[in-house]
């Protein structure tokens, strides 16, 4: 085979990885790469801006399981996507980000859009390159994707000079990668297992907390046939949250500051806990010393770094939770002393008190007959569409009260900004998502502070045809920082009123969006309605309740048991 540049050696890369669609944004350090992607059959979606592109591939894996990719300019393109690389890295989503550099001989210089985008990027991939010679072109990116997907997966960056884009390259034969350094372990020790296995069979009150890693190992399957068949409450994080069915009534929702009563007495009160795919972040633990302080805990955790990091463990076991819970499957299958009516006998007393949490303190809302209250909106959107939507968020209350109040049954439906809590991602994150699964419904909620950050992708959407929905709930407040205010700050709220603020139906139009509004209860399912009914971006702009606040919640430095309640 002859040479070809090394563009287009790129662009037959990512097809070889799989890589239909990517998002980027152009330039003089990448036009060489966007003149040779003409020539491809990947779909490459132009945003309006660099952070926007990095949230769509970052959602794009969220909802596909597969390498998300970004393609930016040198410069100013690539500082514009930090953030969203950022994002990908807390949440350990797989991405690969192709950056455009100055030529060889320019690095160093301090030329023009040049930028040491590795240096800055380091501590926020899971890996980056630097590639300085043309023949490794495409081993490096072969081994980006390869990096990016196994083991705990994270965004990889490749900076790819300008020179090197446009010389002349032979392709070279694809052959297994074998890093020395790096070598997941994905099964787990049977020891472990076994170990693990033999506390749930004497645990009274067992509890399974389960985090983003039993979706992003696509192991809701084995977690759902462990949980109902041991009869085991299950609890999420915000990033597990579709990785057990909500509606299922081992469900205890989620739990940490912003979860559910039910949930945070139950992991208080266990006697063992079972964390798969968590990291016992600040957020889901409260009080370090009072989290599952009575409970015998096991972690199972791909990354060794995560395990014991926060809280000390009694059985860790690092391994793919996929491959760890049909392990644990496959001991009770082997165990001849095991009895499923005795074993649900043992734990009744525990779904007693489980129950009577349920009946005391439910996920409530103080409704009203005329006001919008969010809760509300929440609701009527998984009732109108079936519980079925693809659900992005922004970050804030907005957030918090979709995964309180919209009850996900599936993995890789909710999609949200979790360790980073990135303000600006629910609309380039459902562009991502859109891409993905053209005929479902997506819907970003968003608050009105929020949905500014990145307002600008409602003219990608228009561009690609995606029929986003879009549910502001506007209350004219940045209200998660404001009800912090209200509740530590004696009610001064500094900053955090929105006096100028646009008005989203007409900004809807502009953009060639249909905009909607309620500004009463009795407006809010015909809105709703016409929205999913219409085959266009839609704009849905709710006037809530000003100063509703997200509860239950657990003030920074409490115990998740000192919740303050409605």
């Amino acid at each position: 085979m002859g040479k070809i540049t090394g563009a287009q050696a790129i662009i037959k890369c990512l097809q070889e990885e799989g890589v239909k669609t990517l998002f980027g944004y152009p330039g003089g350090a990448v036009i060489d790469l966007y003149d040779a992607l003409m020539d491809s059959d990947i779909d490459n979606v132009l945003v309006r801006h660099e952070q926007g592109a990095v949230h769509a591939a970052d959602a794009f894996s969220r909802v596909t399981g597969e390498v998300g990719v970004a393609l930016l300019t040198s410069g100013p393109g690539a500082t514009n996507g930090v953030t969203g690389i950022a994002t990908a890295y807390m949440d350990s989503i797989p991405m690969v980000v192709l950056t455009g550099q100055v030529p060889r001989h320019l690095i160093g210089n301090d030329a023009f859009q040049e930028v040491d985008i590795v240096g800055i990027t380091r501590p926020c991939t899971k890996h980056n390159y630097l590639v300085s010679n043309k023949d490794d072109i495409v081993p490096v990116l072969r081994e980006a994707f390869y990096i990016a997907r196994t083991g705990r997966p994270g965004p990889v960056l490749v900076d790819l000079p300008k020179d090197l884009v446009a010389s002349l390259v032979s392709y070279p034969e694809k052959k297994p990668i074998r890093m020395q350094n790096y070598q997941p372990t994905y099964e787990p020790h049977i020891g472990q297992i076994t170990k693990a296995c033999k506390l749930i069979m004497k645990a009274r009150k067992p509890v399974l907390y389960v985090g983003g890693g039993v979706i992003l190992s696509d192991a809701s399957h084995e977690l759902t046939k462990l949980a109902t068949r041991l009869n085991i409450p299950v609890t999420m994080t915000l990033m597990g949250l579709g990785g057990f069915p909500g509606t299922h009534e081992l469900s205890l929702g989620m739990l940490g500051m912003h979860g559910s009563y039910t949930a945070n007495m139950a992991v208080a009160q266990s006697d063992l806990l079972i964390a798969v795919g968590a990291r016992f972040d600040d957020r889901v633990t409260g009080k370090l010393e009072e989290f599952a302080s009575n409970a015998k805990i096991v972690h199972i955790d791909i990354d060794p770094t995560s395990i014991s990091k926060n809280v000390s463990v009694d059985v860790p076991i690092v391994a793919d939770c996929k491959y760890a819970l049909q392990a644990m499957n496959k001991y009770f299958d082997a165990e001849t002393n095991f009895d499923i009516k005795e074993e649900a006998a043992r734990h009744q007393p525990w779904f007693d008190t489980i129950k009577e949490w349920r009946q005391e303190h439910p996920m409530r809302f103080h409704d009203d007959d005329i006001i919008i209250k969010p809760q509300y909106v929440i609701q009527k959107l998984e009732e109108l569409t079936g519980g079925d939507a693809i659900i992005t968020t922004e970050v804030g209350q907005n957030q918090m009260w979709a995964a309180q109040y919209y009850r996900f049954d599936k993995p890789r439906h909710f999609v949200t900004s979790g360790g980073l809590g990135t303000m600006g991602f629910g609309l380039p994150a459902a562009i991502g998502a859109q891409m993905a699964f053209p005929n479902k419904t997506v819907i970003d909620v968003a608050g009105d502070g929020s949905i500014q950050m990145n307002i600008q992708e409602l003219a990608t959407a228009k561009q690609q045809g995606l029929p986003v929905k879009v549910a502001i709930l506007n209350n004219n407040y940045l209200g998660m920082v404001r009800q912090w205010q209200e509740l530590f700050y004696n009610k001064r709220y500094a900053s955090t009123v929105m006096e100028v603020a646009p008005d989203f139906v007409e900004l809807a139009k502009a953009f060639g969006a249909v905009g909607l509004r309620a500004t009463k209860k009795s407006e809010v399912e015909g809105v709703i309605k016409e929205a999913l009914a219409t085959d266009n971006i839609v704009v849905m702009d709710f006037n809530i309740n000003r100063e509703e606040g997200v509860y239950p919640m657990v003030p920074a430095g409490k115990a998740n048991t000192e919740m303050l309640l409605v």
